[in-house]
């Protein structure tokens, strides 16, 4: 395949893909995910309680809810706070259900136990794909959180049945690509956003032409992109989950080192 993108990748290379585990110290779980320039802190926090309509409900097990927010520096324009409009923007609102969605896919809630996990992803920078890179750290975070779950005692088997991650393809210049930056999803004619497992299966995909169509031969192909990258995601999330579990060197230096990029 040749180099025909501006930022000099193969229609099916990824942006180049970093964690920095445990930069939120405070949480039970955390990570700054990066997909190029697009930068998103995932966190999970452990609520030892779960949601009232649960215990209504006599629901067994626990709960994983997200929230996904765009910080107000995040954009090349200033972007207002929610709270600011007095409620969550129809955009943030879908993408942090997808969180949820993705996340519970892969995770067994009668083995959490009576607790609630709450994932936090925080755009930093978005340079396209905000949402992908907060599902694949969100994961990471998740697993790095219950391996301390573990590793207290709090739970009899792991809840995190496997590994879930999200990544981005479309049509640009005519052309199936993988990983949109922002260049490229602004001009797409058609933009996936593809959730898998690393098992393979598909757990979403939400897809559209953007005032165009696009043909079977044409999702295929973005599809098989898309299969490509989430099997090298799960890779480097595996790779980044070991790495929390031995910290090396100062995660506030490697911070600034990512930005210094």
């Amino acid at each position: 395949m040749s180099s025909t993108r501006h930022d000099g990748r193969q229609p099916d290379q990824l942006r180049p893909i970093s964690f920095i585990p445990h930069v939120a110290p405070h949480a039970a779980g955390s990570v700054l995910v990066s997909f190029g320039n697009t930068r998103v802190i995932c966190s999970a926090t452990i609520d030892e309680d779960v949601p009232r309509w649960m215990k209504t409900q006599r629901v067994e097990g626990g709960w994983l809810t997200a929230e996904y927010s765009m910080l107000p520096y995040s954009t090349l324009q200033r972007k207002d706070r929610d709270i600011s409009r007095g409620k969550l923007d129809g955009r943030s609102s879908e993408i942090q259900r997808l969180i949820g969605r993705a996340l519970r896919a892969v995770t067994d809630l009668k083995k959490l136990g009576q607790r609630t996990v709450w994932i936090d992803c925080d755009v930093l920078q978005a340079d396209g794909g905000t949402r992908t890179a907060a599902i694949t750290g969100g994961c990471v975070a998740l697993a790095i959180a219950l391996n301390g779950l573990m590793a207290a005692g709090k739970l009899k088997s792991f809840p995190l049945t496997q590994l879930v991650s999200a990544i981005s393809a479309g049509v640009v210049d005519g052309a199936p690509v993988l990983d949109l930056d922002y260049i490229e999803d602004k001009g797409a004619a058609v933009d996936f956003n593809v959730v898998m497992t690393e098992g393979g299966d598909f757990v979403e995909v939400q897809g559209s032409g953007e005032e165009a169509v696009f043909s079977g031969d044409q999702m295929s192909a973005m599809l098989a992109l898309a299969q490509k990258g989430s099997a090298e995601l799960v890779v480097l999330q595996r790779q980044a989950i070991l790495a929390a579990d031995k910290p090396s060197g100062d995660s506030l230096a490697a911070l600034a080192a990512a930005f210094a990029r």
